[in-house]
């Protein structure tokens, strides 16, 4: 089995792959910079033993990581607990992706690598978004090619600042409201954070569409993709797990 670990600022994502290239199970748990290459051994080898598996049947595991002190935990915590070297996508790694940002160093693995599954499954030209800590967008050429994009604050980050920047604004769920003119403060700012993201994501893909092509493909991913997905059909495709399907892609390129 391929084990694929997606390290990103708010969450942590876990996939197992077979044989068969199929993603038998994953999990999804919360960043903490502050835990230890112990913990994180000890996380996985008991989510691990929950589904009944063993670590002897992993027989590879590749990542990426946007938080580079905690590459370096991860990469402790597999050689010691998986018994194994793990692929971190960094420069020099093969993807098959040609960077055209001004400075491809600073474009993130999780991007590069949502690239490499948006090409390699449904084509291009396409454009990736991305809700995570920030929802971004990413645009991929009709050849495969990463030519950049746009990044805004995510959905959590946004809800967050209402709460902790504002006197009377509650800390919400973010749920569907039962309609766009809220009627009273939760419902008001339900619409406005996922409406309005609603309309970010609408207004972006149609300029993005303006200056890469009208048959651009859209494809949605990351953790609350299907709020907004649900709300929107110019997300073509919902792929929760893009990125952990990108990281099986370029370990397979760099067997």
């Amino acid at each position: 089995m391929l084990l694929t670990i997606d390290i990103g600022n708010t969450n942590i994502t876990f996939g197992l792959y077979d044989g068969s290239q199929s993603l038998k199970h994953h999990w999804r748990i919360k960043t903490d910079h502050d835990r230890l290459a112990d913990e994180y051994g000890i996380m996985i080898l008991g989510m691990m033993r929950h589904e009944g598996l063993k670590y002897e049947q992993i027989k590879g595991v590749v990542m990426a990581s946007v938080i580079p002190p905690l590459t370096q935990v991860f990469v402790k915590m597999v050689e010691r607990y998986i018994k194994l070297t793990p692929l971190v996508v960094e420069a020099g790694v093969k993807t098959g992706v040609q960077i055209r940002y001004d400075s491809p160093r600073d474009v993130g693995a999780d991007r590069i690598v949502d690239a490499v599954a948006a090409y390699q499954l449904y084509g291009g030209p396409a454009c990736v978004v991305d809700f995570g800590t920030a929802t971004t967008f990413n645009a991929i050429s009709a050849k495969g090619e990463y030519l950049g994009g746009a990044i805004v604050p995510g959905i959590g980050i946004a809800s967050e600042a209402l709460f902790s920047r504002t006197s009377k604004l509650p800390l919400i769920d973010l749920v569907r409201p039962p309609k766009a003119i809220g009627t009273n403060t939760v419902h008001a700012m339900q619409s406005g954070l996922i409406f309005g993201y609603v309309c970010i994501v609408e207004g972006m893909v149609a300029r993005f569409r303006q200056e890469l092509s009208v048959d651009m493909k859209v494809i949605g991913t990351g953790g609350l993709v299907r709020i907004i997905a649900e709300e929107t059909d110019v997300i073509e495709v919902v792929n929760p797990w893009l990125t952990l399907e990108g990281l099986r892609l370029v370990w397979e390129m760099n067997r």
